[in-house]
C-alpha cells in the first residue's frame, strides 16, 4: 500500500481504544496514540503521534509525505518508468509500489521517514495480525506496538533484546521504555 492512502476504518477513536486496550498493565494511563487529519485542507493532511507520560516520542506527519514521494520520483525518474516501458497504467503503479516498499524497508523505517499514513496502516494492519507476526515485522512501527503489548510477557522480551538492540534510536526507546517499566 502507498502511505499516503488511507486505510479503510470506521473511527480514530475506536482504533485508539483497541490499541489503547492493547497496551501492558505497566504502559496503561501512560503511553497514548494520537492521530487527527486535516480534512479542510488539500489533500486531506494529517498527523499521528506515539506519547508517554504525554512526551511526544516519535511523530509521523503528512509533510513527511513529501519527501517519500521526492524518494519514489528519483528512482522512477532514473530508471525511465513510464507508460510506454512498462506498457499499462497498472504496471507503472505496480512498479511505484515496488519502489515505495522498497524504500520503506531499506531507508524510511530505518530513519524514521514516516508519514500519517504509514501509522494509520500500520495500526488497521496491527489489528488483524498475530502478535509474534508483529514481533518479527519489517514495519518498525508494529514491533513498536508489539513490544507494549500485553500479549508479550517479560520472558519473551528478554529474548527479544538482541532484535531490539539491531533497531534504529527511534523504535529501540520503546522497548526501553517496556523494560524499564517491568523492571527487567
Amino acid at each position: 500500500m502507498i502511505s499516503g492512502e488511507r486505510s479503510k476504518y470506521k473511527s480514530w477513536s475506536n482504533l485508539k481504544k483497541q490499541m489503547e486496550g492493547l497496551l501492558c498493565d505497566a504502559l496503561k494511563d501512560k503511553i497514548s496514540y494520537f492521530y487527527t487529519t486535516y480534512r479542510e485542507v488539500h489533500d486531506t493532511y494529517g498527523r499521528a503521534t506515539i506519547n508517554y507520560e504525554r512526551k511526544e516520542l516519535v511523530a509521523f506527519s503528512w509533510h513527511m509525505r513529501y519527501e517519500q514521494w521526492e524518494d519514489e520520483y528519483k528512482i522512477l525518474n532514473t530508471n525511465h518508468v513510464d507508460v510506454q516501458h512498462l506498457g499499462s497504467i497498472s504496471a507503472v503503479w505496480e512498479k511505484q509500489i515496488q519502489v515505495h516498499q522498497d524504500l520503506l524497508k531499506e531507508k524510511w523505517m530505518p530513519e524514521c521517514i514516516l508519514c500519517d499514513g504509514d501509522f494509520i496502516f500500520a495500526v488497521t494492519e496491527y489489528l488483524k495480525t498475530d502478535i509474534t507476526s508483529a514481533v518479527h515485522s519489517d514495519n518498525y512501527i508494529l514491533r513498536v506496538f508489539a513490544y507494549m503489548d500485553r500479549r508479550v510477557g517479560k520472558r519473551t522480551l528478554i529474548k527479544m533484546k538482541e532484535d531490539a538492540d539491531a533497531l534504529p534510536e527511534w523504535a529501540k526507546q520503546f522497548y526501553r521504555i517496556r523494560c524499564v517499566a517491568e523492571g527487567l
